[in-house]
């Protein structure tokens, strides 16, 4: 429903399939192994909200104010609800910020509409709403891929 500390998701794999509402302090989703999310892997959608003292919904200042996101991972993704492109590429460590597909949005979509249930956050009103006005996806949030690690992936052809 809110925060997670530090080091959510480290290891993950399989498909672990993750909604958090809030943010975390570090290092989320490090060493991730969880395959690619279009073909059955998984992923974690981090919408960086919070509630006031009057339990409205807004806008943490950040979605994630760390560093180390996706540290290391070599599959799975994070999808970032980051309508302020506030995560930068500075925060990475083996992953990437891309655009959100259709396809990307139709493989969260059931998480969202599922978390509405549970916690009463709106997909139109709360996610997709922007300072008033309502958004496309794809203008609010973000795909963290992960990206071959050179290091990891060149062979020495002489060995």
């Amino acid at each position: 429903m809110g925060n997670a500390a530090g080091r959510p998701l480290i290891n993950a794999v399989g498909r672990p399939r993750v909604v958090i509402n809030g943010t975390c302090l570090d290092y989320l989703a490090e060493s991730c192994m969880a395959g690619d999310p279009l073909k059955g892997g998984g992923f974690v959608i981090l919408n960086g909200l919070e509630f006031d003292d009057n339990g409205v919904i807004r806008e943490q200042a950040a979605p994630y104010p760390g560093s180390n996101l996706f540290s290391l991972a070599s599959g799975g993704a994070i999808y970032v609800r980051d309508p302020q492109h506030t995560v930068v590429a500075e925060q990475l460590n083996g992953g990437a910020i891309i655009k959100l597909t259709p396809e990307d949005w139709s493989l969260i979509l059931p998480y969202l509409q599922e978390n509405e249930k549970l916690f009463g956050i709106s997909i139109e009103k709360d996610l997709l709403t922007v300072n008033g006005a309502r958004k496309k996806p794809e203008e609010v949030y973000r795909k963290v891929a992960a990206v071959k690690l050179a290091v990891l992936t060149d062979v020495d052809d002489d060995a």
